[in-house]
């Protein structure tokens, strides 16, 4: 069941993140009205706050270590696949506890739900490069 309510809670918290970039508003804001959607026997609501709450407290230092592995400006990505990247980042460096492959898995997965059609290829192609950086024990 864990690796559901995870799931489900990275899936939101995409969601989630997008509204943020494209709305601006107030990511307290944002958190509640997903929070007070969402059935929490479903859901890890902790681990959504987490990121997303991670996510808007760590952005400049994510898209930071992000822009040297793209081939454009973290400013011209796709927003879905700079929601879920930045999602990724914030758990290759923040949550240790969560293996490399399951955040690229995982990334993978909700860039082919709610991004463009080859979004993924992307995604992974970026976040191979940040993993190899930043997890170099771990994926060696």
């Amino acid at each position: 069941m864990h690796h559901h309510t995870r799931h489900r809670a990275r899936k939101l918290a995409v969601q989630a993140i997008y509204q943020w970039q494209m709305t601006q508003d107030s990511i307290d804001q944002i958190t509640s009205q997903f929070l007070t959607e969402v059935n929490p026997k479903k859901v890890d609501l902790n681990y959504f706050s987490e990121i997303v709450n991670g996510v808007a407290k760590y952005v400049i230092e994510l898209d930071h270590q992000m822009q040297p592995v793209l081939d454009r400006a973290v400013s011209s990505l796709d927003m879905v696949e700079l929601a879920v990247l930045r999602l990724a980042l914030y758990e290759l460096i923040h949550r240790l506890d969560v293996p490399y492959k399951v955040v690229i898995n995982e990334a993978l997965n909700l860039t082919k739900i709610f991004g463009s059609v080859d979004g993924f290829k992307y995604v992974n192609g970026v976040l191979d490069k940040l993993a190899k950086r930043l997890r170099s024990d771990e994926t060696k």
